[in-house]
């Protein structure tokens, strides 16, 4: 069984995040409240390991009230094993119908990138804050200090979102909706959000 190791924040992004239609759909399978809420708090968990192994994991020093998640480009052998590593995640931890939906899916929002995405962009994967911090001003403290790095570096980002009312968020830190689609496993809309550097 897994084992939590950034339980304070990781509960703190499934706080955020459980309303998002991707994990909806991911957890569809899992019955039980209690057992979603453990499922979706472990995949998050997971998730900000992995970023602190491959990507960029951004917590705040100071307040420490949420977190950021970030993958950077790889080689495509790394790629495929840190691909591997989360499959076997989902696998030994939630199962193998939820390890299937997460693979149509993400396949599916992949393939839309094609051609959409500069092949040197972060990806701003998952940021959530913890609910007592919520609506004071300070999401935007999970992000701008990764953009200062990634305009220094001269490098786009960019993001996937399934919630409408956060597009006007990200505007304000430089991002611009740049195509949305019909995820079909989710029967949801998504947009894709880009940012060039210096934006």
């Amino acid at each position: 069984m897994y084992t939590l190791k950034y339980q304070e924040f990781s509960e703190a992004l499934y706080q955020a995040l459980q309303p998002d239609p991707f994990y909806i759909r991911l957890l569809q399978s899992i019955t039980g409240d209690k057992e979603k809420r453990e499922a979706l708090i472990s995949y998050l968990d997971f998730s900000m390991y992995e970023a602190e192994k491959y990507g960029l994991l951004f917590i705040p020093g100071q307040h420490r009230y949420g977190a950021s998640i970030w993958s950077k480009p790889l080689s495509a052998e790394t790629e495929s094993k840190k691909s591997q590593e989360k499959k076997a995640f989902l696998k030994a931890n939630l199962g193998d119908v939820v390890l299937d939906a997460y693979v149509q899916m993400v396949d599916f929002m992949s393939a839309q990138l094609e051609g959409l995405i500069a092949p040197e962009s972060w990806y701003l994967s998952i940021v959530g804050i913890k609910p007592e911090f919520q609506g004071k001003g300070l999401g935007v403290g999970l992000i701008t200090d990764v953009l200062a790095e990634t305009d220094k570096l001269g490098l786009p980002t960019y993001l996937e979102t399934f919630t409408p009312r956060n597009i006007s968020f990200y505007n304000r830190l430089g991002y611009k909706e740049s195509a949305s689609f019909l995820e079909p496993v989710t029967n949801a809309t998504y947009w894709v959000m880009l940012r060039e550097p210096g934006g």
